[in-house]
Protein backbone atom coordinates (compact mmCIF):
# COMPACT_ATOMS: atom_id res chain seq x y z
CA UNK A 1 0.00 0.00 0.00
CA UNK A 2 1.32 3.46 -0.88
CA UNK A 3 0.43 6.28 1.52
CA UNK A 4 0.55 9.98 0.82
CA UNK A 5 2.83 12.26 2.83
CA UNK A 6 0.07 13.56 5.11
CA UNK A 7 -1.11 10.03 5.91
CA UNK A 8 2.44 8.94 6.74
CA UNK A 9 2.75 11.92 9.06
CA UNK A 10 -0.44 10.90 10.83
CA UNK A 11 0.83 7.35 11.21
CA UNK A 12 4.13 8.52 12.66
CA UNK A 13 2.34 10.83 15.06
CA UNK A 14 0.40 8.00 16.69
CA UNK A 15 3.39 5.62 16.69
CA UNK A 16 4.93 7.45 19.64
CA UNK A 17 2.07 6.57 21.98
CA UNK A 18 3.03 4.03 24.66
CA UNK A 19 0.44 1.35 25.38
CA UNK A 20 -0.08 -2.38 25.53
CA UNK A 21 -3.46 -3.56 24.33
CA UNK A 22 -3.41 -6.88 26.18
CA UNK A 23 -2.60 -5.35 29.56
CA UNK A 24 -5.33 -2.77 29.12
CA UNK A 25 -8.05 -5.23 28.11
CA UNK A 26 -7.10 -7.48 31.04
CA UNK A 27 -7.50 -4.47 33.33
CA UNK A 28 -11.08 -4.25 32.01
CA UNK A 29 -11.74 -7.85 33.08
CA UNK A 30 -11.19 -9.61 29.76
CA UNK A 31 -8.84 -12.53 29.06
CA UNK A 32 -6.72 -11.28 26.17
CA UNK A 33 -6.09 -9.07 23.18
CA UNK A 34 -4.49 -11.42 20.67
CA UNK A 35 -2.99 -11.73 17.21
CA UNK A 36 -1.64 -14.30 14.75
CA UNK A 37 1.76 -15.62 13.79
CA UNK A 38 3.02 -18.18 11.29
CA UNK A 39 6.08 -19.18 9.31
CA UNK A 40 5.85 -16.05 7.15
CA UNK A 41 6.20 -13.77 10.19
CA UNK A 42 7.79 -15.74 13.05
CA UNK A 43 11.30 -14.64 12.09
CA UNK A 44 10.48 -10.97 11.44
CA UNK A 45 11.75 -8.98 14.37
CA UNK A 46 9.33 -6.10 13.96
CA UNK A 47 6.38 -8.50 14.10
CA UNK A 48 7.59 -10.52 17.06
CA UNK A 49 8.51 -7.37 19.00
CA UNK A 50 4.96 -6.09 18.56
CA UNK A 51 3.48 -9.45 19.52
CA UNK A 52 5.66 -9.59 22.63
CA UNK A 53 4.75 -6.12 23.85
CA UNK A 54 1.12 -5.68 22.75
CA UNK A 55 -0.65 -9.05 22.64
CA UNK A 56 -1.35 -11.83 25.11
CA UNK A 57 -2.79 -14.58 22.90
CA UNK A 58 -1.56 -16.23 19.71
CA UNK A 59 -3.34 -18.05 16.90
CA UNK A 60 -1.53 -19.87 14.09
CA UNK A 61 -2.70 -18.31 10.84
CA UNK A 62 -2.34 -21.51 8.78
CA UNK A 63 0.03 -24.07 10.32
CA UNK A 64 -2.58 -25.73 12.56
CA UNK A 65 -5.04 -26.33 9.72
CA UNK A 66 -5.69 -29.82 8.41
CA UNK A 67 -3.77 -29.61 5.13
CA UNK A 68 -0.68 -28.37 6.95
CA UNK A 69 -0.73 -30.93 9.76
CA UNK A 70 -2.11 -34.11 8.13
CA UNK A 71 -1.57 -33.87 4.36
CA UNK A 72 -2.05 -37.60 3.93
CA UNK A 73 -3.83 -40.04 6.17
CA UNK A 74 -2.09 -40.51 9.52
CA UNK A 75 0.98 -38.66 8.22
CA UNK A 76 1.42 -35.74 10.60
CA UNK A 77 3.77 -32.83 10.01
CA UNK A 78 4.39 -31.15 13.36
CA UNK A 79 7.37 -28.91 12.66
CA UNK A 80 5.65 -25.61 11.89
CA UNK A 81 2.81 -26.20 14.35
CA UNK A 82 5.24 -27.03 17.14
CA UNK A 83 7.31 -23.95 16.37
CA UNK A 84 4.29 -21.72 16.93
CA UNK A 85 3.21 -23.55 20.08
CA UNK A 86 6.70 -23.31 21.51
CA UNK A 87 7.04 -19.63 20.58
CA UNK A 88 3.78 -18.80 22.32
CA UNK A 89 4.21 -20.86 25.47
CA UNK A 90 7.82 -19.76 26.00
CA UNK A 91 6.55 -16.18 26.11
CA UNK A 92 3.57 -16.82 28.34
CA UNK A 93 0.97 -16.27 25.64
CA UNK A 94 -2.42 -17.98 25.55
CA UNK A 95 -2.96 -20.15 22.47
CA UNK A 96 -6.14 -20.35 20.43
CA UNK A 97 -6.08 -23.58 18.41
CA UNK A 98 -7.36 -22.91 14.89
CA UNK A 99 -8.93 -25.08 13.55
CA UNK A 100 -9.80 -28.77 13.93
CA UNK A 101 -12.63 -29.36 11.42
CA UNK A 102 -13.04 -27.00 8.44
CA UNK A 103 -14.13 -27.52 4.85
CA UNK A 104 -11.32 -25.32 3.49
CA UNK A 105 -7.58 -26.01 3.42
CA UNK A 106 -8.66 -29.63 3.62
CA UNK A 107 -6.58 -32.30 1.83
CA UNK A 108 -8.14 -34.08 -1.13
CA UNK A 109 -7.89 -37.44 0.59
CA UNK A 110 -10.38 -36.21 3.21
CA UNK A 111 -12.66 -34.53 0.71
CA UNK A 112 -12.93 -37.77 -1.27
CA UNK A 113 -14.16 -39.90 1.64
CA UNK A 114 -17.69 -41.18 1.09
CA UNK A 115 -18.07 -43.76 3.85
CA UNK A 116 -19.55 -42.81 7.24
CA UNK A 117 -17.40 -45.10 9.32
CA UNK A 118 -14.20 -44.04 7.58
CA UNK A 119 -14.93 -40.34 7.93
CA UNK A 120 -15.88 -40.78 11.58
CA UNK A 121 -12.59 -42.52 12.27
CA UNK A 122 -10.64 -39.90 10.33
CA UNK A 123 -12.21 -37.01 12.25
CA UNK A 124 -11.64 -38.72 15.58
CA UNK A 125 -8.04 -39.55 14.77
CA UNK A 126 -7.22 -36.05 13.52
CA UNK A 127 -8.68 -34.38 16.59
CA UNK A 128 -7.13 -36.88 18.97
CA UNK A 129 -3.71 -36.39 17.41
CA UNK A 130 -3.82 -32.59 17.18
CA UNK A 131 -5.69 -31.68 20.35
CA UNK A 132 -3.95 -34.49 22.21
CA UNK A 133 -0.50 -33.26 21.20
CA UNK A 134 -1.17 -29.81 22.62
CA UNK A 135 -3.32 -30.95 25.53
CA UNK A 136 -3.06 -28.53 28.42
CA UNK A 137 -1.29 -25.86 26.34
CA UNK A 138 -4.28 -24.47 24.43
CA UNK A 139 -6.73 -22.01 25.97
CA UNK A 140 -9.43 -22.55 23.33
CA UNK A 141 -10.01 -24.63 20.20
CA UNK A 142 -12.03 -23.59 17.17
CA UNK A 143 -13.45 -27.09 16.94
CA UNK A 144 -15.62 -26.53 13.88
CA UNK A 145 -15.28 -23.59 11.54
CA UNK A 146 -17.66 -22.03 9.01
CA UNK A 147 -20.36 -24.68 8.87
CA UNK A 148 -23.08 -22.37 7.46
CA UNK A 149 -23.83 -20.70 4.15
CA UNK A 150 -25.07 -17.12 4.17
CA UNK A 151 -28.69 -18.27 3.82
CA UNK A 152 -28.46 -20.32 7.02
CA UNK A 153 -28.24 -23.74 5.38
CA UNK A 154 -25.40 -26.09 6.20
CA UNK A 155 -22.37 -25.78 3.97
CA UNK A 156 -22.09 -28.64 1.49
CA UNK A 157 -18.83 -29.96 2.95
CA UNK A 158 -17.71 -33.57 2.92
CA UNK A 159 -18.44 -33.64 6.64
CA UNK A 160 -22.07 -32.62 6.24
CA UNK A 161 -22.66 -34.66 3.07
CA UNK A 162 -21.50 -37.88 4.70
CA UNK A 163 -22.43 -37.43 8.38
CA UNK A 164 -25.03 -34.67 8.47
CA UNK A 165 -25.20 -32.41 11.52
CA UNK A 166 -23.83 -35.28 13.58
CA UNK A 167 -20.27 -34.40 12.52
CA UNK A 168 -20.42 -31.32 14.74
CA UNK A 169 -21.37 -33.29 17.85
CA UNK A 170 -18.68 -35.84 16.98
CA UNK A 171 -16.02 -33.14 16.70
CA UNK A 172 -16.91 -31.47 20.00
CA UNK A 173 -17.16 -34.71 21.94
CA UNK A 174 -13.84 -35.91 20.56
CA UNK A 175 -12.17 -32.60 21.34
CA UNK A 176 -13.43 -32.64 24.93
CA UNK A 177 -12.00 -36.10 25.45
CA UNK A 178 -8.69 -35.12 23.84
CA UNK A 179 -8.14 -31.83 25.70
CA UNK A 180 -10.50 -31.71 28.62
CA UNK A 181 -9.64 -28.27 30.03
CA UNK A 182 -9.64 -26.24 26.81
CA UNK A 183 -12.56 -24.05 25.85
CA UNK A 184 -14.37 -25.46 22.80
CA UNK A 185 -15.69 -23.00 20.21
CA UNK A 186 -17.76 -22.95 17.07
CA UNK A 187 -16.39 -20.22 14.79
CA UNK A 188 -17.85 -18.41 11.77
CA UNK A 189 -17.81 -15.16 9.80
CA UNK A 190 -20.56 -12.66 8.93
CA UNK A 191 -22.08 -12.92 12.39
CA UNK A 192 -21.81 -9.13 12.63
CA UNK A 193 -25.33 -8.28 11.47
CA UNK A 194 -28.81 -9.78 11.67
CA UNK A 195 -29.80 -12.49 9.23
CA UNK A 196 -30.27 -16.13 8.46
CA UNK A 197 -26.69 -17.13 9.22
CA UNK A 198 -26.51 -15.96 12.82
CA UNK A 199 -30.05 -17.23 13.40
CA UNK A 200 -29.03 -20.67 12.15
CA UNK A 201 -25.90 -20.71 14.28
CA UNK A 202 -27.84 -19.79 17.42
CA UNK A 203 -30.39 -22.50 16.68
CA UNK A 204 -27.58 -25.04 16.20
CA UNK A 205 -26.00 -24.06 19.50
CA UNK A 206 -29.34 -24.66 21.18
CA UNK A 207 -29.60 -28.13 19.65
CA UNK A 208 -26.03 -29.02 20.60
CA UNK A 209 -26.65 -28.05 24.20
CA UNK A 210 -29.95 -29.92 24.32
CA UNK A 211 -28.06 -33.04 23.25
CA UNK A 212 -25.43 -32.54 25.93
CA UNK A 213 -22.70 -31.83 23.41
CA UNK A 214 -19.83 -29.99 25.12
CA UNK A 215 -19.51 -26.45 23.74
CA UNK A 216 -18.08 -23.49 25.61
CA UNK A 217 -17.93 -20.62 23.18
CA UNK A 218 -18.89 -18.92 19.94
CA UNK A 219 -16.29 -17.18 17.80
CA UNK A 220 -17.32 -14.29 15.59
CA UNK A 221 -14.50 -13.81 13.13
CA UNK A 222 -15.01 -10.12 12.42
CA UNK A 223 -13.65 -9.68 8.89
CA UNK A 224 -15.20 -6.24 8.51
CA UNK A 225 -15.33 -3.30 6.11
CA UNK A 226 -14.69 0.28 7.15
CA UNK A 227 -17.90 2.12 7.96
CA UNK A 228 -19.91 -1.08 8.34
CA UNK A 229 -19.37 -2.13 11.96
CA UNK A 230 -22.48 -0.69 13.61
CA UNK A 231 -24.16 -4.05 14.19
CA UNK A 232 -21.26 -5.78 15.94
CA UNK A 233 -22.27 -5.12 19.54
CA UNK A 234 -25.92 -6.08 19.09
CA UNK A 235 -24.99 -9.39 17.51
CA UNK A 236 -22.29 -10.11 20.10
CA UNK A 237 -24.97 -9.64 22.75
CA UNK A 238 -27.18 -12.14 20.93
CA UNK A 239 -24.33 -14.66 20.96
CA UNK A 240 -23.64 -13.91 24.61
CA UNK A 241 -27.29 -14.41 25.52
CA UNK A 242 -26.67 -18.14 24.99
CA UNK A 243 -24.64 -18.03 28.21
CA UNK A 244 -21.55 -19.25 26.34
CA UNK A 245 -18.30 -17.35 26.09
CA UNK A 246 -17.97 -15.28 22.95
CA UNK A 247 -14.85 -13.93 21.27
CA UNK A 248 -13.94 -11.86 18.25
CA UNK A 249 -11.51 -14.28 16.68
CA UNK A 250 -10.14 -12.88 13.39
CA UNK A 251 -10.67 -9.12 13.41
CA UNK A 252 -9.61 -6.92 10.52
CA UNK A 253 -11.33 -3.85 9.09
CA UNK A 254 -10.43 -3.40 5.43
CA UNK A 255 -10.53 -0.15 3.47
CA UNK A 256 -11.58 0.18 -0.15
CA UNK A 257 -8.84 1.48 -2.44
CA UNK A 258 -7.58 4.16 -2.67
CA UNK A 259 -6.83 4.64 1.01
CA UNK A 260 -7.05 8.25 2.20
CA UNK A 261 -7.08 10.17 5.46
CA UNK A 262 -10.87 10.17 5.76
CA UNK A 263 -11.04 6.38 5.44
CA UNK A 264 -8.23 5.95 7.96
CA UNK A 265 -10.09 8.22 10.37
CA UNK A 266 -13.21 6.08 9.94
CA UNK A 267 -11.12 2.95 10.52
CA UNK A 268 -9.90 4.47 13.78
CA UNK A 269 -13.50 4.99 14.89
CA UNK A 270 -14.41 1.47 13.79
CA UNK A 271 -11.64 -0.20 15.79
CA UNK A 272 -12.77 1.80 18.80
CA UNK A 273 -16.38 0.70 18.20
CA UNK A 274 -15.53 -2.99 17.87
CA UNK A 275 -13.23 -3.01 20.88
CA UNK A 276 -15.92 -1.28 22.94
CA UNK A 277 -18.43 -3.86 21.73
CA UNK A 278 -16.41 -6.63 23.37
CA UNK A 279 -15.99 -4.56 26.52
CA UNK A 280 -19.75 -3.97 26.69
CA UNK A 281 -20.72 -7.64 26.35
CA UNK A 282 -19.95 -9.50 29.60
CA UNK A 283 -19.56 -12.85 27.84
CA UNK A 284 -16.94 -11.49 25.39
CA UNK A 285 -13.61 -12.79 26.65
CA UNK A 286 -11.27 -11.21 24.13
CA UNK A 287 -10.31 -10.07 20.66
CA UNK A 288 -7.84 -11.51 18.17
CA UNK A 289 -6.61 -9.28 15.32
CA UNK A 290 -5.93 -11.22 12.11
CA UNK A 291 -2.44 -9.87 11.51
CA UNK A 292 0.05 -7.35 12.85
CA UNK A 293 1.09 -5.30 9.84
CA UNK A 294 -0.61 -4.36 6.57
CA UNK A 295 2.51 -5.81 4.94
CA UNK A 296 1.30 -9.33 5.82
CA UNK A 297 -2.46 -9.72 5.39
CA UNK A 298 -4.71 -12.19 3.63
CA UNK A 299 -6.79 -9.21 2.46
CA UNK A 300 -4.25 -8.38 -0.26
CA UNK A 301 -4.85 -11.61 -2.17
CA UNK A 302 -8.47 -12.30 -1.20
CA UNK A 303 -9.91 -8.79 -1.56
CA UNK A 304 -7.56 -7.00 -4.01
CA UNK A 305 -9.79 -3.93 -4.20
CA UNK A 306 -9.28 -3.41 -0.45
CA UNK A 307 -6.23 -2.56 1.62
CA UNK A 308 -4.82 -1.53 4.99
CA UNK A 309 -6.97 -3.62 7.39
CA UNK A 310 -4.70 -3.76 10.46
CA UNK A 311 -3.28 -1.63 13.28
CA UNK A 312 0.27 -1.24 11.93
CA UNK A 313 1.20 -0.06 8.43
CA UNK A 314 3.53 -1.70 5.90
CA UNK A 315 6.53 -0.27 7.76
CA UNK A 316 5.36 -1.49 11.19
CA UNK A 317 4.32 1.98 12.38
CA UNK A 318 1.18 2.30 14.49
CA UNK A 319 -1.74 3.66 12.49
CA UNK A 320 -4.60 5.75 13.75
CA UNK A 321 -6.52 2.44 13.88
CA UNK A 322 -4.30 1.50 16.83
CA UNK A 323 -5.34 4.71 18.56
CA UNK A 324 -8.96 3.68 18.09
CA UNK A 325 -8.47 0.33 19.81
CA UNK A 326 -6.35 1.93 22.52
CA UNK A 327 -8.87 4.71 23.15
CA UNK A 328 -11.61 2.14 23.78
CA UNK A 329 -9.45 0.59 26.48
CA UNK A 330 -8.58 3.83 28.30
Amino acid sequence: MKLSTFVVAAVLAVSTVNAALDAKIKAKGKRYYGNIIDQNTINIGQVTNILNTEFGAITAENSWKWDAIEPSRNNFNWGNADAIANWATSRGKLIRGHTLVWHSQLPGWVQNIGDRNTLTQVIQNHINQVAGRYRGRVYAWDVVNEVFEENGTFRNSVFYRVLGEEFIDLAFRTARAADGNAKLYINDYNLDGPGAKIDALLALVGRLRSRGTPIDGIGSQGHLIVGQVGGVETQLKRLGDTGLDVAITELDIRISRPVDSAKLAQQQRDYETVTKACLNVPQCVGITIWGVSDRHTWVDSTFPSYDSPLLWDDNYNRKSAYTGADTALN
